[in-house]
């Protein structure tokens, strides 16, 4: 088969055959079909889209380019979870040891930044020691051991979409609703746990900046979760500034320590509280009694305790002291008073890449001291010259002047103050 005649065929907004959608699956996996080519399909599906059909056969035929798990057949209780990816979102890193504290087995596939956001693979190579499963084997003795595991996608799990991953970070075909759900899900369905929860963001920080854009990724990545027998429990969350008030590897895991230990960014401890009390409803208990038993494992210390005790099982070293730190920190002023009336959450996390905590090309080094601490939340009340945010710098060299005007310019200042927004916007599947 000649390739360019696949990819003209996307173009002109023909439909993929199951041989058109093996043919691109099987040349990312095996590397027979080139880069450029590879990235002309990518973006011939980002503008064209696919149908639901093509969608399916290419969550099928990326989740069956590697090796299946099977999860569930061996920890029927485990649940799996996953972001479409926001600024600031550090939930993943206090969902694993809350939810595994609270008796219910973590699985976690952590993959590295896309486009604007930090990814949680990036922040836990920011933890000293840290490895990722890297082998069923590996992944299932830290389940039976500390009731998580966190692994690296590799050519063992659906090794397309490792390598489609990476050309989308650079290629702008990240915000391609057919390419998130093959992505996603072929990934869950690979590891293969029963049950899975949902973070699905809207925004302006968000890859789906509408609710009609973020519904309609949800009821896919739901009908497909569904159609493959996994229970599925979805949620659309705000994402019109960062969640957390940290963008950046290492400032990020400190984010998530502060909230295991019972304290920590209020909208970034609400949002976890209410996922992993769907994870617990998942698993059986009532929605009442999943809230104040995941409450409990904050107040109580056996969450934090967790958190090391799953550390530890991956080889790192938990003590936030040994964190990478930035070398300086330029603050950036609110040029009046006013309030906070909104804050261009995905400015800020393309800023924070520029400063090194994400990838601008394929190869590049993450900083991990790097990123960005929002100081002011929408709805705050500011004095001329208070800070909005600090900016973090590790060893990338960057022009602070324009850096600082750019994370000025993301917070507008008005003279009233905006209406509350509800951090979740909307349930769907089993969180309905």
């Amino acid at each position: 088969m000649n390739f360019v005649e696949v990819i003209a065929r996307k173009r002109d907004g023909s439909e993929l055959s199951a041989d058109d959608v093996g043919a691109f699956v099987r040349g990312a996996s095996s590397g027979q079909v080139a880069d450029e080519q590879l990235a002309a399909m990518l973006m011939a599906i980002c503008i064209r889209g696919a149908s639901r059909g093509e969608t399916r056969l290419l969550v099928e035929a990326m989740r069956d380019s590697g090796a299946l798990w099977k999860t569930g057949e061996a920890f029927p209780d485990a649940v799996d979870k996953h972001s479409t990816g926001g600024v600031g979102d550090t939930v993943s890193l206090v969902f694993a040891p809350l939810v595994a504290a609270c008796g219910v087995p973590v699985v976690m596939m952590a993959g590295a930044g896309l486009g604007h956001t930090q990814g949680t693979l990036d922040k836990l190579a920011a933890i000293p020691g840290f490895r990722t499963a890297g082998s069923r084997a590996e992944a299932f003795d830290h389940l039976a051991r500390c009731g998580a595991f966190f692994a690296a996608q590799s050519q063992e799990i659906a090794p397309a979409d490792r390598k489609l991953y990476l050309l989308r970070d650079v290629t702008a075909t990240v915000p391609s609703l057919p390419l998130i759900v093959a992505s996603i899900m072929s990934k869950k369905l690979a590891v293969g746990a029963r049950r899975l929860v949902l973070d699905v963001k809207c925004g302006s920080g968000a890859f789906c900046k509408t609710p009609e854009e973020a519904r309609a990724l949800a009821e896919a990545l739901v009908g497909v979760g569904e159609g493959a027998g996994v229970a599925v429990a979805a949620m659309i969350t705000d994402m019109s500034q960062p969640l957390g008030d940290r963008l950046g590897c290492a400032s990020e895991v400190r984010a998530a320590v502060e909230v295991l230990g019972g304290g920590g960014d209020a909208r970034l401890r609400q949002l976890t509280v209410e996922l992993a009390a769907d994870a617990l409803r998942m698993a059986g208990r009532p929605r009442s009694a999943a809230l104040a038993e995941v409450e409990r494992a904050l107040a109580n210390g056996s969450a934090l305790a967790r958190y090391g005790e799953i550390v530890r099982a991956h080889g790192g070293d938990p003590d936030v002291a040994r964190l990478p730190r930035p070398r300086r920190t330029i603050p950036v002023g609110a040029p009046r008073d006013g309030f906070v009336a909104a804050i261009e959450a995905e400015a800020l996390g393309w800023i924070a890449v520029g400063l090194g905590a994400g990838r601008q090309r394929q190869g590049d080094q993450v900083d991990l001291a790097a990123g960005v601490k929002v100081q002011a939340r929408t709805g705050d009340m500011v004095e001329a010259g208070q800070p909005l945010a600090t900016l973090e710098l590790g060893e990338r060299p960057v022009d602070v002047e324009t850096m600082a005007a750019r994370a000025a310019a993301a917070f507008r200042i008005a003279d009233e103050r905006p209406p509350a927004a509800p951090l979740v916007i909307a349930r769907l599947g089993g969180a309905a």
